[in-house]
């Protein structure tokens, strides 16, 4: 079983030892992008959308995706050079990133081992700052600055790619 509160302990000790400021704003378990918008009021920043992936060869992805971005997983699999994506497994996700769904995050690439997840980020919601996700719990949003985002998971050993559902092909951050 997962222990959300347990799991945010151990992400924000990981924070503060990288010198990470973030500002941490509770509220009520949201499920979806609906109603993360409906709660979070005048929450400045990027949001997102955040999708668990495996391809045909048990790859997995970790897709951080601006909340509004259209995502076309055709498209998406030519921009990871993935094959046939769908999405992962409530009991992989719990197995790798140690969250239920609800609480996707890229926060949770600190439990995936290096080389096991291609975390992918949107380089237009990378444009804000600051950028909010889950911490690791859904009851709660951390904001930071997108450069921590990105010095946070190559920490983890998962150097991101951004990626642009506008463009042809993922580029290193």
């Amino acid at each position: 079983m997962i222990d959300p509160a347990a799991a945010e302990i151990a992400l924000l000790a990981r924070l503060e030892r990288l010198g990470i400021a973030y500002a941490r704003h509770a509220h009520a378990p949201v499920f979806t992008v609906d109603e993360a918008r409906a709660l979070r009021g005048a929450l400045p920043g990027g949001h997102a959308k955040n999708l668990f992936l495996k391809d045909k060869k048990d790859r997995l992805f970790l897709v951080v995706a601006e909340e509004e971005a259209a995502v076309d997983m055709k498209a998406l699999e030519r921009l990871l050079g993935a094959a046939r994506l769908s999405f992962g497994r409530a009991e992989l996700m719990a197995e790798v990133l140690g969250v239920a769904p609800g609480s996707v995050t890229p926060f949770a690439a600190m439990n995936a081992a290096p080389g096991r997840l291609t975390v992918a980020l949107d380089r237009h919601l990378m444009g804000f700052d600051p950028v909010n996700f889950h911490p690791m719990r859904n009851d709660a949003t951390l904001a930071l600055a997108p450069g921590d985002l990105v010095a946070f998971l190559a920490s983890c050993g998962h150097v991101p790619v951004a990626v642009d559902f506008r463009q042809p092909s993922p580029a290193p951050i």
